[in-house]
């Protein structure tokens, strides 16, 4: 059993910045990877996000960088250059989220690389596909909402061309990343063979929109509209009850049966609008409307119990602000308090998989910036047989 976690053995450079890329290189490193961290003089962006409690280590940066070391390197160097080659001779993967113009420039891009080190897999991410004429505009969370169809989405919904107040489009390409890089890996470390995988942000996030949302579109010719009926229908939300907000969802025509008769209202099991689930089907926000009307008749406590004795779908909204007395929460370790080095106390994200015969950890808390410059060099001088002083 390793204590290292499942990837322990394997060496990544994170050349990348903000979250989406580091988010990805963070999750590497959870899994037991050796993440080096590569940063200009002036560090990652997201060491200067608020709120802070100590210079460079902003919030943000604590929640992306855990499981890394720091190296600050200025690439527009030729020694900072040179020492990024040094790390790349002793890396299994390259993760990168800079546009492809900066890294070409550079002389880091795929094509510079490929043959000085055949056996890397070098993962890039950037807003949109480096074939297209888009490839070196700047795109951040919300451009890629907009230009995927997502902000349509909200506004079919809502009415308004929100953002989702998550960065959605940050994280689920990352973690498109990690599962491309780890299936690059495998084919690695059976040939030895290297290769570019580049996660364009935008097709990404449209892909993944349309898994549902593709609706009727999906057939040629449409047989319908595009949207998903349930994610788009009216009153599509938690809902308020006695105390507090919940989500109660009845998902099949047995759920609803029951959840109309469970709370008393069983009258509606004859109403046209629910007497068949295809009526259900044509409108699901008029069963969405009931169950808003219904839910301020009992506790969100009292609607856990009924829910759970039918086997309906139910959880309560958990408050954020509160999240760390949850007692799922603390029964998962996931908001833990823990020591930072030079942060104090912190709560550390905790990592949500779970490995039963390579388990993984916390290892590191997120480095300041540079904190590992000697470390790694020195490490790579006893490998290489080098003696050069580091300064």
């Amino acid at each position: 059993m390793s204590n290292q976690g499942p990837l322990d053995g394997v060496r990544v450079i994170d050349l990348a910045t903000v979250v989406m890329g580091p988010y990805a290189a963070q999750i590497l490193g959870d899994l037991g990877a050796d993440v080096i961290k590569v940063e200009s003089p002036a560090g990652d962006s997201t060491r200067r996000s608020v709120p802070r409690r100590g210079e460079g280590m902003g919030a943000l940066a604590l929640n992306v960088n855990r499981n890394k070391r720091s190296v600050m390197l200025d690439l527009k160097s030729d020694d900072g250059k040179n020492d990024l080659h040094r790390l790349l001779s002793t890396a299994d993967v390259l993760v990168t989220n800079m546009r492809p113009g900066a890294l070409k420039r550079l002389g880091f891009d795929y094509e510079s690389l490929k043959d000085r080190y055949p056996s890397l897999v070098y993962t890039s991410a950037q807003g949109f596909r480096s074939d297209s004429d888009l490839a070196d505009r700047a795109a951040y969370d919300e451009i890629v909402q907009a230009a995927s169809g997502l902000t349509d989405l909200m506004l079919r919904a809502t009415g308004k061309a929100n953002y989702v107040p998550t960065i959605l489009a940050d994280k689920v390409c990352a973690l498109t990343i990690v599962y491309s890089t780890l299936a690059a890996v495998i084919h690695q470390r059976a040939t030895g063979e290297g290769q570019h995988i580049e996660v364009p942000m935008t097709d990404t996030m449209l892909a993944f929109n349309l898994v549902e949302h593709l609706g009727g579109h999906t057939f040629e010719p449409p047989e319908g509209p595009t949207g998903f009926y349930r994610s788009l229908s009216a009153n599509h939300g938690a809902v308020k009850t006695r105390d507090g907000w919940a989500c109660i969802l009845p998902y099949s025509p047995a759920n609803v049966h029951d959840f109309l008769e469970a709370s008393g209202h069983g009258e509606l099991n004859d109403d046209p609008r629910f007497s068949t689930w295809q009526a259900i089907l044509d409108d699901m926000g008029a069963l969405y409307g009931e169950i808003e009307r219904i839910a301020p008749e009992r506790t969100t406590a009292e609607w856990e119990q009924l829910c759970a004795e039918h086997s309906i779908p139910m959880a309560e909204v958990l408050d954020l602000e509160n999240a760390s007395e949850s007692e799922y929460v603390k029964g998962g370790h996931l908001l833990d308090v823990a020591q930072h080095p030079t942060e104090g106390a912190y709560r550390a994200v905790g990592i949500p998989m779970r490995f039963s015969g390579t388990p993984v950890s916390i290892r590191r808390p997120a480095p300041t910036l540079g904190q590992h410059n000697d470390e790694v060099f020195d490490e790579f001088d006893r490998v290489s047989g080098l003696s050069t002083a580091r300064t």
